[in-house]
């Protein structure tokens, strides 16, 4: 099941084995399963997926930078 949330503050993944790349602030999907979170933003023409561990998602939800509508 999906969730809706607004990224206010720096979250950041990787993509392989590259540079930590910023999510941009603003509203975006999130899919839980038990070793990660898939999170999704940007518009029809350019949606971007990335998944982090959980233990990841914790922590921005922690530090309110990852806000659950």
């Amino acid at each position: 099941m999906a969730a809706n949330a607004k990224v206010t503050g720096n979250v950041e993944y990787r993509a392989g084995d590259g540079p930590l790349i910023l999510i941009p602030q603003g509203p975006i999907e999130i899919q839980l399963a038990p070793d990660s979170a898939v999170l999704s933003w940007g518009d029809a023409g350019s949606m971007q997926t990335t998944a982090i561990p959980i233990a990841e998602y914790q922590r921005y939800l922690n530090e309110g930078v990852i806000q659950p509508d």
